[in-house]
């Protein structure tokens, strides 16, 4: 009976290395979005990042997805755009709510190629070509299934670091703070492959609240092995008390 258990115990130990390692292998598949990490303490970090533009569309953080915008956005990678163009998956999937907390953002990074020749215009519904503009972000990773519970308790506990190290938000009062945070065109403005605003999809401007959630992982992946971070932009004038370059 022991061995039996010593066995047992020996095959779920291997199984979950097996799986743990599976996944970190599909995930490094995956092209991610680039930054530049700035300073590093446990699951929190502050980083740096670049302009990104994205293909998004309108979903609820508790839907995960199931409500067809994943699909939506998937179809849009698959050929689903005006050059009938295939598009590599990325990672992650950003979703961001409004300022008013009553929309939620989903967004998938355009690969760095694709982004430097030109997004194709999407053709289905609801869909638009967005730009992250670049800047600084506090970051806490954590692990779980994302829904709106977790993201506002992950929320709660970054902002709570932000305070011992002075950092402050760039959207401290629901609007962008900082000049040097807009772009060309708002967070919220649909853009065309050329950098004007998109007339494809007739969606209005959102203002953003400057805070995101992103996953990097498959639906399929089990929950404690599942990457999620969330990021809030923080004012340009921001610094951390120790930087870790």
């Amino acid at each position: 009976m022991r061995r039996r258990m010593v066995f047992f115990s020996v095959a779920v130990g291997l199984a979950l290395i097996s799986v743990f390692a599976w996944n970190l292998t599909v995930r490094a598949g995956y092209e991610s979005a680039e930054y530049k990490v700035v300073e590093s303490d446990g699951q929190f970090e502050v980083r740096e990042y670049p302009d990104l533009m994205l293909v998004a569309t309108k979903t609820q953080i508790d839907a995960q997805g199931r409500d067809g915008s994943f699909m939506k956005l998937f179809r849009y990678i698959s050929g689903a755009n005006e050059a009938e163009q295939k598009i590599s998956m990325t990672t992650p999937v950003f979703m961001e709510n409004d300022a008013a907390d009553t929309q939620v953002q989903m967004g998938f990074v355009m690969p760095k190629e694709v982004a430097v020749e030109g997004v194709p215009v999407p053709t289905g519904p609801d869909v638009d070509v967005r730009k992250r503009p670049g800047g600084r972000f506090a970051v806490f990773r954590f692990s779980g299934r994302m829904n709106a519970k977790l993201a506002k308790e992950s929320e709660a506990k970054l902002r709570a670091w932000m305070e011992t190290k002075g950092l402050d938000p760039a959207n401290a009062n629901g609007s962008d703070a900082e000049g040097g945070n807009q772009s060309d065109a708002s967070e919220g403005d649909a853009l065309n492959p050329a950098g004007g605003a998109s007339d494809n999809s007739g969606s209005q401007s959102v203002t953003s609240s400057g805070v995101e959630a992103a996953s990097y992982d498959p639906p399929f992946t089990p929950g404690p092995l599942r990457r999620n971070e969330i990021l809030i932009r923080l004012k340009d004038s921001s610094a951390p008390t120790s930087p870790d370059q």
